[in-house]
Order: structure tokens, then sequence, then C-alpha cells
């Protein structure tokens, strides 16, 4: 039967989806229900093959056990736990039946449930990363990192607490979400790997493998490896909740960064401003009403989405307590976590395709700079004259700008006459030819802008080339 994707409920599974199913139908492979069963029968057939190399099973049993892994449909699991009531027994006794006799016995032999649900979740969650999330994450670090670089001189007014401040460049401004984003990608992928299965048994003390192995620990090694895992230090019947806390709070924050772009992205492309704009198809529409709209609506969506996902941060932590040994207050919430990977993939790849068309105004952010620039010269000139001596440069400075504003005129005018600034001549007299082109050219009050653009370009490609393995180009 066909499933109907508007009879979903959550937004993910319909209209999201269908924005870009090719990126859906990859997650989907890990962290759908499909791929939690499907990593459930691999931690179970791995614990067999580790039994087989322990010779405790014969090696034909681990054999017919992985084949049977293979066979096994979610849907056949979930007709099962409709008797059973219990998610893993319903696997195991689908397993069961496809196997011979002989090899019934050793299919979860020595496990408990959370043995399998824990390092299933470890392996999908990493593997999802790896494979999907951090390929897509490297690929907007890179768009990021060519924007910056292309915009590196272009001029733009600075802005603090929405007021203009002092110049920097465009480039610049985005050379700042190239280091967040790289950093963050970074904790993503320590966090990712860091993720830990358990083949520890009922309450972590290994009691049942205990048993018949005098190593239990080293046995659990050996079945994690086999997985790309490594087994908890410290696992009671659950796996420690802040190796998956860790890995959700570099996801989270690394939506908030995206966050951060999307609003900073969405307000240049306010009407007054109109520094940026996001490419308009031509059959796109803007309003329902209003025919001339072109919306940010893409840097507003991303912003939505992260206002959706932040909060589930609270239930993971919630999430870390979990009484005694263990009890299931986690069972229902952690279900709902797929859902960070999968909406933080969406927004990156939604900013990557954004962004790779983004067009930038240049002189429409000159024509903003100007709107300011005589005031610009306020913070040199008051650095100027502290540097050549005057006591309390701030306050002379700012007593010139109210003169400055009354009379109508800008500041570097009334600089230029003499009689109202004749207390300040003998430190103007020390000012050099190139500290007075900084007051007569405020454009290039710039700092290092460009300089450091280059810097935090570099360091990003730095973390692109470790993140795949490469080495710089000769």
């Amino acid at each position: 039967m066909e499933r109907d994707l508007y009879a979903a409920f959550s937004p993910l599974d319909h209209r999201y989806y269908l924005a870009n199913q090719k990126l859906f139908d990859s997650l989907a492979e890990y962290l759908s229900e499909n791929g939690l069963i499907k990593a459930q029968l691999r931690v179970e057939a791995a614990v067999t093959k580790g039994l087989a190399k322990r010779e405790i099973c014969p090696a034909a049993v681990a054999d017919e056990v992985e084949k049977a892994c293979r066979a096994v449909s979610p849907s056949e699991v979930y007709e099962e736990e409709a008797t059973t009531r219990h998610n893993i027994r319903a696997l195991v006794n689908c397993i069961q039946r496809r196997v011979s006799p002989e090899a019934r016995p050793f299919v979860h032999f020595s496990v408990t449930s959370m043995d399998i649900v824990d390092s299933a979740n470890a392996l999908r969650f990493m593997e999802a990363t790896n494979k999907v999330l951090l390929p897509l994450c490297l690929e907007f670090l890179e768009t990021l990192i060519s924007l910056a670089r292309r915009e590196k001189a272009t001029l733009q007014m600075g802005r603090t607490h929405g007021q203009h401040a002092v110049p920097v460049t465009f480039g610049f401004a985005v050379a700042e979400y190239v280091s967040r984003f790289g950093q963050r990608v970074e904790k993503i992928k320590a966090a990712a790997n860091n993720l830990r299965g358990k083949i520890a048994g009922a309450v972590g003390a290994y009691n049942a493998l205990a048993l018949f192995l005098p190593d239990p620990e080293v046995f659990a090694e050996e079945v994690l490896a086999e997985l790309g895992l490594k087994p908890s230090p410290s696992a009671t019947q659950i796996v420690e909740p802040e190796y998956f806390t860790d890995y959700f709070h570099a996801l989270i924050s690394t939506f908030g960064v995206l966050a951060n772009l999307a609003d900073d992205f969405r307000n240049l492309q306010r009407t007054e401003l109109a520094e940026i704009g996001e490419e308009f198809a031509p059959g796109q529409v803007g309003s329902s009403t209003m025919p001339h709209k072109r919306n940010p609506w893409n840097f507003e969506h991303v912003k939505s989405m992260w206002k959706a996902i932040v909060p589930r941060m609270f239930t993971v932590y919630l999430d870390q307590v979990s009484e005694h040994q263990r009890d299931l207050t986690n069972s229902a919430s952690s279900r709902f976590n797929p859902e960070i990977v999968v909406a933080l993939a969406a927004a990156v790849a939604r900013l990557n395709r954004v962004l790779k068309r983004l067009v930038v105004h240049e002189e429409q952010m000159r024509k903003n700079f100007m709107l300011t620039q005589e005031s610009v010269i306020a913070e040199p000139l008051y650095i100027l004259l502290a540097f050549h001596g005057h006591p309390d440069a701030h306050e002379a400075v700012r007593k010139m700008t109210l003169r400055a504003e009354a009379k109508g005129i800008s500041l570097r005018q009334l600089l230029n006459q003499k009689e109202e600034v004749a207390e300040l001549t003998a430190y103007l007299d020390k000012f050099s030819p190139a500290q007075w082109a900084v007051l007569n050219h405020p454009d290039q009050y710039l700092g290092i802008a460009v300089r450091k653009t280059e810097l935090l370009c570099a360091e990003g490609e730095r973390i692109l080339r470790s993140m795949r393995g490469s080495t710089p180009a000769e």
C-alpha cells in the first residue's frame, strides 16, 4: 500500500520531505523506523558473531543469524510486537523464526534489550551524521568561505544595537559565520564519533556474560568494534546519557548559528537596507495580495525551524535522569530525537542553496554607509587625540559631535573650522598624514577586516581538509 504523505502528522514527513526528497531519503536510511530496526538487527547479528569468535556457538550459527537479520522486516517486527507488547522481544522472535533450532538459543544470548537499543541508536546516529549530515555541513562551509572571500573588500557599515557603528566589509561579516559554523561542525563530528554502545546485560554488571566468560568487558569491546563503536565505561542497564546530551547540544548549538545568520541576512533585506537579496524565481510569488513583494522567506524559514527545534534540548536534558539502573521515562521522548538531525540537515541544505545564489547589492551597501560616514570618524579622532596625549579625548569628541549637530554640519567640517577646535590644535598638529587620511576617508577605516576575513577563511579550509582527511595542496 503506497503511503499517503499528506496523511502524516509531522511537517517533516510531508511538507519538508517533498521540498528535498533526496536528502530526506538519505537520512531515512538511518533515522526512520526502518533504520532503527535495521540497526537493532545489526547489533543482534554482531553479538552472535562475537559468540562464535569465542567458540560459544559454531560459526555456522553466526552466519545463519546474520542472514536472518538481513531478512527481517520492520513490518514483521511490528506485527509481532502487537502480541509481545515488547519491541525487542518481538525483534528476537522474528529472528528466531528464521533460524534452525540449533541456532535459536544464541539469538539475543546473554544480552538485554537496552544493549540492543542503545547500541543501535549510537550506530545509526553516528552513521547518519558521518554519511549525510557532515558532508552537507562541509559543503555549506565551502559556500560560506566562497562568499566571504568574494565579498572580503565590499564596504559595509557595521551595526551594533541596530545602529550604524564603524565600517566593516560584507566578507568580514560572513567570515564570522565561517568561524562559528566551522567550530560547531568539529564539535558535531567529535560528539557523533564518541557515541557509545553497551553489551553489559540487564543492569550493566555483565551478570549473564560472566557466567561463561572471564573477560566480559573485552567481549563487549569486540562486539561493538564490529559496529565501529566503543563501549560505555560505566553503563547500567543504559548507556550514560551524557554522550547523547553532548551530541544533541552540538547539533542544536549549530542550529543556533544558522538561526543567527538567517536573522542577519533577513534583516539586510529590509526595504530600508536592501543590501542583499534572495534570488527570485520567475514564477515565485511573494504575497497572496501584494504582487510586488519579495520576501526573505528562506531565511525566515530557517529561524522558524530553529524555534521549533531548540526547545527539544530541554527534553534531552530531562532524559539524563533515570531511576537507579534504568526507568522508561525516556522511551517515548527519545523517539522524537531523529527530528533534530533531520531539521538541522534540512536547514543547512536550504541555506546552502540560497547562499549559492545570494545577490549582494554593493552600491546599496555603500549608499547606506554614506548616510553616517561623517560620524564614523568620531572613534578614530578620539583614539588619536588620546594617543597624542589629550587627557579627556572621549569627552572632547563627544562635545564636538554635539556642536556639529547643533550647527547642522559634519564632524569633519567642524574639525576644519580652526576657531571651533582651537583647544585641540596642540594635539591635532601631532597627527601624521596617514592618520589624517583615515579621518578624511572614513571608508578606509576598516582595521584588518580584509585580512581577518582571509585568516578565518583559511581556518575554515583547514577544517574542511581535516574533516575530509585531505592534505593541503602543494
